[in-house]
């Protein structure tokens, strides 16, 4: 399971290169997948007379991407689509209409549920077929012209194709927007069956982009002023493209091919299983200066009995053997996790026992959620549920520790000169924001220099529990 960022509930949008374009907004929601979709589609429709915009209010079409890991993530989609509906009924009031439609894990999950809570959707789409948004799109607006009103197209089935070899390469030309770190995909779907996971039966089984494929879109994304790459999957260190020798290659192979693209800076991936963390990618952490000292390393439970329950196929011990292994290999590497507390029948012992592999590993960061069951997932069914209070208190413990942890890990980079790619507004005027090579988020102070893009060295001078401060390395001097 991916995990949420911040830039995900970011709509993807790009200034019009065509003055009359139709205008399209994509919401994005969850992980960064999501992103990387949102983005492909806005390039699927680019073609097809559409450029992203920055509201929904001034659409012709808008696009929920949705996500179904968060707790209650359906009850939000459905609220924002009563909004949107409103806003439908003031724009047909003025003459003017508007296409629906609602896509990702949501959307694959609910299906025909969808087009009864909210028969005004037009278009319900699952992550496998946004390549054919641009038919999807055109059917749609034909029956709104015709006077049919409601979610007449419905597409969540399994192509037997990929719907990679459907996308449009990125180019200088492409509607998603330029940036000097992106996105790019290599693996989708998942075969672990987590008991608490929906992956496999929204986002199906995995699939691995071949590798041909998988560097051409890099290169292009590099000649689009890209330098920093991050290799996507749900299970992304299970990755098995078909090599140009006809062979699949290991996702370590594949990242030392990424690492040879002239003007590939820094490489990073996620998120990986730990039962995928084989020796040749473990060594790359050591071997390959472009890939990252980080890596998320999602755990969810430090408790042997409540990660059998969990179907991960490690214990807590195989995971620290793991650790043990990358941190001889790059004796740097900053680790991130997930975890999950109040699994059903996890006991007080248990939850200790997460709370002591925490302080073992020392995390520089994790995200830890509440469990909540996901209907049709195996743990839907398990009895013993632990009682809310419990779970929210177990929650703030957890989040606690993992805070404390979080700002050790900081205050120990100030003083240290770290290269930063600066690719966002700061938090304050003469401030741009990045990250450093350990992904701690950072914001520097530049003044009148606008090293925009560049990967730029930094002293940091600051340190707060989820990001540090700095200062351009030249004016520290």
């Amino acid at each position: 399971m991916n995990t949420p960022t911040e830039d995900a509930d970011r709509a993807t949008t790009r200034p019009s290169e065509h003055a009359l374009a139709k205008k399209l907004f994509i919401q994005t929601y969850g992980c960064q997948m999501n992103v990387y979709d949102s983005a492909r589609m806005a390039d699927v429709l680019a073609p097809h007379g559409f450029a992203t915009t920055e509201t929904a209010a001034d659409a012709d079409v808008v696009v929920l991407n949705t996500c179904h890991i968060r707790e209650k993530a359906s009850e939000k989609v459905y609220s924002e689509l009563g909004r949107l509906r409103l806003m439908r009924e003031e724009r047909r009031a003025a003459g003017d209409d508007v296409v629906l439609a609602v896509g990702g894990c949501v959307a694959q999950a609910e299906g025909e549920e969808m087009t009864r809570r909210a028969p005004f959707v037009d278009i319900v789409f699952g992550p496998q077929t946004y390549h054919r948004l641009p038919e999807m799109v055109a059917k749609a607006s034909e029956a709104r012209e015709a006077g049919a009103f409601g979610a007449g197209v419905v597409a969540t089935e399994f192509p037997p194709e990929s719907k990679f070899d459907s996308l449009p390469q990125p180019s200088k030309q492409s509607s998603a927007p330029a940036s000097p770190s992106a996105f790019l995909s290599v693996q989708e779907g998942c075969d672990k069956f987590c008991t608490f996971c929906v992956v496999p039966y929204t986002r199906g089984a995995e699939f691995s982009r071949p590798v041909a494929k998988v560097l051409d879109e890099a290169r292009a994304l590099v000649a689009r002023g890209t330098v920093e790459v991050t290799l996507l999957g749900q299970n992304v260190n299970a990755y098995h493209g078909e090599g140009p020798d006809g062979r699949p290659w290991s996702l370590a192979r594949l990242i030392r091919a990424v690492a040879g693209i002239d003007g590939v800076a820094r490489i990073r991936y996620t998120t990986s299983h730990p039962r995928d963390m084989d020796d040749d990618l473990i060594a790359a952490h050591g071997e390959v200066p472009a890939l990252m000292p980080y890596l998320h390393l999602p755990v969810q439970s430090g408790s042997d009995r409540v990660l059998a329950a969990m179907n991960r196929r490690y214990t807590a011990g195989d995971y620290r053997r793991v650790i043990d292994k990358l941190r001889a290999a790059r004796p740097d590497i900053a680790l991130a996790s997930d975890f999950i507390v109040g699994f059903p029948g996890e006991s007080d012992r248990e939850f200790e026992d997460t709370l002591a592999l925490v302080r073992a590993v020392g995390y520089a960061q994790a995200y830890a959620f509440k469990y909540s069951a996901r209907p049709g997932t195996p743990a839907a069914e398990l009895d013993d549920a632990i009682p809310e209070a419990v779970k929210s208190e177990r929650l703030n413990v957890l989040q606690q520790l993992l805070a404390d942890l979080s700002l050790d890990f900081n205050k120990r980079s100030v003083g240290t000169t770290v290269p930063v790619l600066l690719d966002r507004r700061g938090r304050h005027l003469g401030q741009l924001g990045g990250r450093t090579p350990y992904m701690q988020a950072i914001h520097v102070a530049v003044g009148n220099v606008a090293p925009h893009g560049a990967e730029t060295h930094v002293r940091i001078t600051g340190a707060f529990a989820h990001s540090v401060e700095g200062v351009l390395a030249e004016a520290a001097l």
